[in-house]
């Protein structure tokens, strides 16, 4: 018995070695049971969305979304790395976990890697928003505020066409595209204030257009995120609606006010924002959802909706209520005897009469009619729309907004009536309606009295209401 086990033994033994046994015996079948490497690599299974922190305030943030972020075929457990494009000053990451406290603002690429014992990997990046410590959320009526025309209508004589006068509404430089809505310049008055909107959330667009000036600023030059100056004065905003050709900036590089506001958020000088970041800051905005709803029926934020907001809000800054609007009747009659000082009507004379002023600029929205040199250099330092040429805003307001010119140069009114009186310069592209006999610049010769009368009459295109309106003031309170 025990001899037959051994030869059992032996025999399966050296069928199994292959030293033994019929050559055309069929090989053993594989043991089912053995299992074969697997060759899977690491994917990304639930990536993470844009996350937001605060200056100041402890942050973590699990990167592995508790090791399910990846996918781990091997099982043998993933080794993660994380890293921060710019560096946030503060943050650390530790396999996969990010903790610390931020101290700057900014908006952050963070990329996770997961990797398995055999090398295999894979990675993802999403965005970290930092914002700075002391931004709040808007303040706004359960009730929308008016903008719209419907809703605000302009008044009669700003639709009319008086003797000699052009309406201003024919200079309306609305697109089709963008009719201004309630919601769209409510979106647009918080966009406009909102600080996120620059690099380090220190400046908004109304740092520079401020509303107590006419939607201008009171400094020569302005101060951008980073402490530089601009290049230019900032242009007063009221009635820009009304411009025929629909272009802006000073020198009319913008083709339209939808594309003009949002070049000083890019500015490296103003507001040195990549717009792929200023939507990923205000997508990482809690209230800003139900704004872009409420304006375009669906909370995405684009580019496209951005500009159109802030477009809508730009066209609502109307001035409708000076001393000057006062004088005409709900019939678009007008009554300046009535209405106005002797000294008033005296400069409003000049105004429309031998000063000239009216032919520059026109219509009851006391706006230009296109760019001009009007001889503020006799050679051109700047040169502007080309040959020395400038877009003016409307004269409306134009008495609470010093300094002026392109250049801020000219801090009183007087000195610059006194400039179109007196010191208009000689140069090549001198507009002809700044030349007199022999095309020498234009002399006026103005009294003392007329001068000071002018300016009466300009500060009777001051809106107080206007500077005031709670529909055009900070939603942040600050």
């Amino acid at each position: 018995m025990r001899l037959s086990i051994l030869f059992i033994s032996l025999s399966g033994a050296l069928a199994l070695s292959g030293c033994a046994g019929d050559a055309t015996t069929s090989p053993a079948p594989v043991d089912p049971t053995i299992v074969t490497p697997n060759t899977q690599p690491v994917t990304v299974v639930t990536p993470s969305g844009t996350q937001a922190a605060m200056v100041g305030v402890p942050f973590t943030y699990d990167a592995t979304r508790a090791g399910t972020a990846f996918s781990d075929p091997r099982k043998s457990g993933l080794a993660y790395t994380v890293s921060f494009t710019p560096v946030v000053t503060g943050l650390t990451a530790a396999n996969g976990h990010i903790s610390g406290i931020a101290s700057r603002p900014g908006v952050h690429a963070v990329t996770i890697t997961a990797r398995d014992s055999s090398g295999s990997s894979a990675s993802h990046r999403f965005s970290l928003v930092v914002f700075a410590d002391d931004l709040t959320a808007p303040t706004l009526p359960a009730t929308p505020l008016l903008y719209s025309d419907a809703s605000a209508p302009l008044p009669r004589h700003w639709l009319q066409v008086a003797p000699n006068v052009p309406s201003p509404i024919g200079a309306d430089n609305t697109p089709a595209t963008n009719l201004t809505t309630n919601a769209g310049a409510t979106l647009g008055r918080v966009l406009f204030y909102d600080r996120r909107l620059s690099a380090n959330d220190r400046v908004s667009c109304s740092s520079c257009h401020q509303q107590q000036f006419a939607f201008s600023d009171t400094a020569r030059l302005s101060r951008g995120f980073a402490g530089g100056v601009t290049g230019r004065h900032s242009m007063g905003l009221t009635n820009a609606r009304f411009y025929a050709s629909a272009r802006f900036f000073w020198d009319e590089r913008a083709a339209s006010l939808e594309a003009q506001v949002l070049q000083p958020i890019e500015d490296a000088t103003e507001m040195g924002m990549a717009l792929p970041d200023v939507i990923t800051k205000l997508s990482a905005t809690t209230y800003y959802p139900a704004l872009f709803t409420a304006a375009f029926g669906s909370p995405e934020i684009t580019n496209a909706r951005l500009s159109q907001a802030l477009a809508q809000f730009v066209r609502s800054l109307v001035s409708v209520n000076a001393k000057f609007d006062r004088a005409f009747s709900v019939t678009g009659v007008p009554n300046f005897p009535a209405t106005f000082t002797a000294q008033e009507l005296a400069g409003q004379d000049l105004y429309n009469g031998r000063a000239g002023c009216a032919r520059c600029h026109g219509t009851n929205a006391h706006i230009s009619d296109g760019v001009h040199n009007t001889g503020l250099d006799a050679t051109i330092t700047d040169v502007g729309a080309g040959n020395g040429r400038f877009k003016a805003p409307s004269l409306r307001n134009i008495a609470v907004r010093p300094p002026f010119m392109h250049d801020g140069r000219f801090q009183t009114l007087e000195q610059v009536i006194a400039f179109y009186d007196s010191g208009v310069q000689n140069n090549p592209g001198l507009d002809p309606r700044l030349r007199g006999p022999g095309g020498q610049p234009l002399r006026l010769n103005l009294s003392a009295a007329e001068r000071a009368a002018l300016v009466a009459f300009l500060g009777t295109l001051t809106d107080n209401t206007f500077l005031t309106d709670g529909r055009f003031s900070n939603p942040f309170g600050r």
